[in-house]
């Protein structure tokens, strides 16, 4: 789905008339537009937490940048037989994560697919503090830069094989231990680079000097043959932290009934946001995508509109006219009180 926006056109002449860019969603995709209302709810809910978090830091910047999700979305405009609205664009916004997620399966899903063995591949460091979390992101990048600048040298030189994959970054937190687990989620070409990626990665870890010291297991690190390539491709492509996205509030198993519920822990989220600014989550290396037309953004002037505006008393868009709900959107009793209840603010 491509991103699209609105303006009004503030002249006393044409206080009906709005621009529309972009080409918008169907009105007829109810289960498009009811999934963009369950994304919707989740942002806003998280970025009310996160916001007042800031707000106890006195961090007014990354305040600034909650509330631009807090808005993304809010008010949107319908007219012949489809709705348009701002998108605020940042990483942690579930909406535009959705939008950048189908964009990047779009353009890459055609290569991979051509891959005659593809791999998925975990890289991973030893569970860290909080006060450490960003040098160790730093680390994991500068290691991974080291062995594809070596490979490369040695490919040049005709004595290795090209190392050909896409990657992302991920960081989970434990509650019980309050440590992070950065890693790296890759899908490579073959097994025989997945294989070179962790055997460097290992070598490039080791203390010379202390080799009892582990900072990388090498159990932590796994390799599997990839059966389901759009599936493996979305679990690389994902956004960096598992606590952002939608946990897993399905019924439990047996054997999962005495575990914890879950919980989002805002502190937690916050921290990984701030390991991860300036880093680029998603990559690819070794090889170029086709060159790719970028289809040119539209826009229009229209008179006949209607104006939707969120609410979350209905998680919902309501017409501010008609009072009529856009979707119908009903929200799950268990997100509800995932949302509402479990919600951690204290832990970090």
């Amino acid at each position: 789905m491509r991103t699209s926006q609105t303006t009004k056109i503030n002249s006393p002449s044409t206080s009906s008339l709005i621009l529309l860019e972009g080409e918008g969603t169907a009105l007829s995709d109810i289960k498009a537009l009811q999934g963009r209302a369950k994304r919707k709810l989740i942002t806003q809910k998280m970025m009310l937490n996160l916001i007042d978090l800031s707000k106890s830091k006195e961090d007014y910047q990354r305040q600034k940048s909650y509330w631009n999700s807090f808005h993304c979305q809010n008010k949107m405009v319908s007219s012949q037989g489809r709705i348009y609205g701002k998108y605020c664009k940042n990483r942690f916004c579930t909406v535009c994560s959705a939008i950048r997620k189908a964009d990047i399966i779009n353009r890459y899903y055609p290569t991979l697919k051509t891959w005659k063995e593809p791999h998925f591949l975990t890289l991973t460091v030893k569970a860290v503090k909080i006060n450490s979390l960003s040098k160790w992101i730093n680390g994991m990048f500068r290691a991974f830069s080291l062995i594809l600048n070596k490979y490369k040298k040695r490919y040049q030189r005709g004595k290795a094989i090209p190392l050909v994959g896409i990657k992302s970054l991920e960081c989970n937190f434990n509650p019980q231990r309050k440590t992070y687990n950065p890693h790296f989620h890759i899908i490579t070409a073959n097994k025989e680079i997945a294989e070179i990626l962790k055997q460097e990665w290992l070598q490039i870890w080791k203390y010379k000097d202390h080799p009892e010291k582990i900072v990388v297991s090498p159990k932590a690190q796994f390799i599997r043959k990839v059966e389901n390539l759009e599936r493996d491709l979305i679990e690389v492509i994902k956004y960096g932290s598992k606590i952002f996205t939608e946990p897993d509030i399905k019924r439990k198993s047996k054997k999962e009934k005495n575990s914890l519920a879950p919980m989002i822990y805002i502190q937690a989220l916050d921290s990984i946001f701030r390991a991860m600014k300036g880093k680029r989550i998603f990559e690819r290396f070794g090889f170029n995508l086709p060159k790719q037309e970028r289809p040119q953004s539209s826009s229009k002037l229209v008179f006949d509109f209607e104006n939707w505006n969120f609410n979350l008393n209905v998680n919902d868009w309501v017409n501010p006219e008609t009072g009529e709900c856009l979707t119908g959107y009903q929200t799950p009793v268990e997100l509800s009180y995932l949302l509402e209840e479990g919600v951690n603010t204290t832990i970090k």
